[in-house]
């Protein structure tokens, strides 16, 4: 057996795919009373407050299911984007950055954030003015992470961060998505789900950057599925997308889907209401 083949049948028996790391915790803010007044680039309507709150506790009960302790964090209606809290932080097994977020209304998120992760990490970095990063232009794929150039996270910033991870140890490249009108952040058309695989949407899918991947195409109407979470061998997904949890789901991931349309209203995604580490 070669050496990758070992190390996968090991991560098997570990409940991991190749590349991954085992995630304990995660922090999660339920959404406040005027979760509709955040920031949005779509038009779906408005959200339906109580449904929402009942889809949030599903997805941190997924989240428990796939081995997470949560620490849950209290509403903060002084920021109606802040149940999103991805964006606040990159956080690596070998450091965390707390972003500067890219739209105005969302200063001052990172503070609570800030708090309740030097009680784990203790050092921490940050993204400086003029630079501006959201967590959501992030994607983590083992040691090399994908940083998007967006509406939300600057060239000024995605420079600041790549030199971080680089002091980190990690690798990076930067994709500039600010043509493509259809999504909000990076991790609205990919993400990483471990064995080398890419779940990508068309418009991303020709990128040089991703040819050393498995890319898992989205099938078209399906787009927003494309931000699902891989967590230990587990994949969460957004219901209602059928194609793409059957791809996964012959891939050999055990795939929970869940009801996300009051968060999709608001232009979020699963990966958007976590911080895992």
């Amino acid at each position: 057996m070669s050496h990758q083949g070992g190390e996968a049948a090991t991560n098997r028996l570990l409940g991991q795919r190749l590349g991954s790391t085992v995630l304990t915790k995660a922090i999660v803010r339920e959404p406040g009373r005027n979760f509709s007044s955040g920031e949005t680039t779509v038009d779906l309507g408005n959200p339906d407050y109580e449904l929402a709150l009942r889809q949030h506790e599903a997805y941190c009960h997924a989240l428990e299911s796939c081995g997470l302790q949560l620490i849950r964090l209290n509403a903060d209606e002084r920021f109606p984007d802040s149940t999103f809290v991805e964006d606040t932080a990159i956080v690596t097994d070998r450091g965390v950055v707390i972003t500067r977020l890219g739209a105005a209304s969302r200063a001052g998120e990172t503070e609570e954030i800030r708090r309740e992760l030097v009680n784990h990490y203790g050092e921490l970095n940050t993204i400086d003015a003029p630079g501006t990063v959201d967590g959501g232009d992030v994607c983590e794929a083992g040691k090399h992470f994908f940083i998007g150039i967006s509406r939300r996270t600057n060239e000024a910033g995605a420079g600041q961060l790549a030199r971080l991870l680089e002091s980190f140890g990690f690798s990076s490249s930067l994709i500039d998505i600010r043509g493509l009108g259809n999504i909000l952040h990076l991790k609205s058309g990919m993400a990483w789900i471990g064995d080398n695989r890419l779940v990508v949407i068309d418009a991303l899918s020709r990128l040089k950057e991703f040819s050393p991947y498995e890319l898992i195409h989205v099938n078209s109407g399906e787009d927003y599925a494309a931000n699902c979470v891989f967590i230990n061998d587990r994949m969460l997904v957004a219901a209602g997308f059928p194609a793409l949890k059957r791809q996964l789901e012959d891939l050999n991931y055990q795939a929970i889907a869940l009801e996300m349309s009051e968060f999709q209203k608001m232009d979020g995604g699963l990966s958007c209401l976590s911080l895992r580490f």
